[in-house]
């Protein structure tokens, strides 16, 4: 499941140039960035010279073989750059934060708009994250709202767009609603990588791989074509796992116990000794 939701994340990030043209939002304003996002656009910007000059020798039916030899980049990057892997501007990053965006958007939508009490409450519900990165959200919130008085457009950010696209219609804001429609019309390739993600997950929540094989060969042309392949080279457990009642979750949750206990004694606990905590815990 992680794993499927992570490629649509990594689709929307290579459609980001077609969503920005379907909300109108070609222009990046400096003066609307964080610090963090500020160096991202800098490295963007000198990355454009390299991705520029890759797509012209490309245009001249040079093979990537020559386009290495005389750009002297790696093998990955041309082929990240012909992929249209390398054009976004700001990059997607896990974050503790993300579970909690729904919270968080609706307390501000309240008028709670202090980033320490909003931590505060957050650490009373159960958020181990640092008060920064909630100070960070809000920071940005800010940002966009400024931008939204200026008139100025700002594009949410890929991983925002992946949640509003796999969000219920109805439980979406109008103007959310509205946003995920314009997408959906001018990139209709993020809308078959969702149906093809959507699938998947519905597969594994039903148990049932019925159809497996052929969803995989529709998916290899689309977006999240990487992931289909993925899946593909490991089918037999991949099907197995869909289809079995049991987890390895216990055996997951029980080996991540055995590291932390050896963390806890610096990596010196011997075999017995492991022994007799693990047991002895148990």
């Amino acid at each position: 499941m992680e794993n499927s939701t992570r490629a649509f994340l990594d689709a929307v990030g290579k459609s980001m140039r077609q969503v920005r043209q379907a909300v109108g939002s070609n222009v990046v304003y400096p003066q609307l960035l964080t610090y963090a996002e500020r160096l991202q656009y800098e490295g963007y910007l000198r990355r454009q010279e390299t991705n520029e000059a890759i797509r012209e020798l490309s245009k001249r039916a040079t093979s990537i073989r020559q386009i290495v030899r005389q750009t002297g980049h790696s093998r990955k990057l041309v082929r990240d750059v012909l992929r249209g892997q390398r054009f976004d501007v700001f990059r997607t990053r896990p974050s503790s934060l993300d579970s909690w965006l729904p919270w968080l958007n609706g307390r501000w939508d309240d008028g709670a708009r202090n980033a320490l009490a909003l931590w505060r409450e957050m650490q009373m519900k159960g958020f181990s994250g640092q008060r920064g990165i909630v100070s960070q959200w809000a920071h940005r919130r800010r940002l966009a709202e400024k931008a939204n008085q200026s008139g100025l457009a700002r594009t949410p950010s890929a991983r925002v767009i992946a949640r509003l696209m796999t969000t219920a219609r109805d439980d979406l804001a109008k103007s959310e609603a509205i946003l995920v429609a314009a997408i959906e019309v001018t990139v209709p390739e993020l809308v078959v990588a969702r149906t093809t993600i959507g699938d998947f997950q519905s597969m594994i929540r039903s148990k049932t791989a019925v159809r497996l094989d052929v969803r995989l060969q529709a998916a290899k042309t689309s977006l999240v074509g990487s992931f289909a392949n993925g899946v593909k080279k490991d089918i037999a457990a991949v099907r197995n796992a869909i289809i079995s009642p049991w987890s390895n979750g216990q055996t997951e949750d029980q080996i991540a116990r055995l590291k932390l206990i050896r963390r806890q004694m610096c990596g010196r606990a011997k075999l017995d000794l492991l022994q007799a905590r693990f047991v002895g815990e148990n």
